[in-house]
């Protein structure tokens, strides 16, 4: 009974301390020879793939985070994103709605525009959120000669919408 261990994996830091738990009780319990060897290198390999199956569900709830989310995540009627990012990045991707990639190019866009600047180091370009939130709600305030559409002033999105596509944009 001596040589039951229980260990509890809830995090990547998790997975290393089981790692290296392992690692102790092997080295204690087998001096060298092919059987350690054996034991850490499945050790290893199983903590590895907890390490995947842990990332992949926890992808759909940070997938928007600096990038665009697969467009059936938004169009999900069944089970809509509930997060403020990825509602929006849907709100960005939606041809009725923000329609940002027809004008701006997007990392993981399928297609995109060039008639405005890419959306890139977001946060570096506005580390004021409330210019960022100004420039969407009207960019003519800016630039009277913009081509951009006054999304807040002309209620073409309402200000939770402009809110979460900041929210979104910060994260690019």
């Amino acid at each position: 009974m001596d040589n039951l261990i229980i260990f509890s994996i809830t995090s990547i830091n998790g997975i290393r301390e089981f790692q290296l738990n392992c690692r102790r009780f092997v080295q204690q319990k087998r001096a060298g020879g092919a059987m350690r060897k054996t034991v850490i290198f499945a050790i290893t390999s199983a903590a590895t793939v907890l390490l995947g199956l842990g990332s992949l569900l926890a992808a759909p709830v940070a997938q928007a985070a600096g990038q665009l989310p697969n467009p059936e995540v938004c169009d999900n009627k069944d089970h809509p994103p509930t997060d403020a990012v990825t509602q929006g990045a849907c709100i960005v991707l939606a041809r009725k709605k923000g329609n940002c990639v027809a004008c701006h190019e997007i990392a993981g866009a399928q297609a995109f525009g060039n008639v405005a600047p890419a959306l890139v180091s977001i946060k570096q370009r506005y580390p004021d959120r409330a210019k960022l939130r100004e420039q969407i709600w009207d960019a003519s305030k800016a630039n009277p000669n913009t081509v951009m559409p006054p999304f807040g002033k002309n209620m073409i999105l309402s200000p939770e919408e402009i809110d979460k596509v900041v929210d979104f944009l910060l994260t690019l």
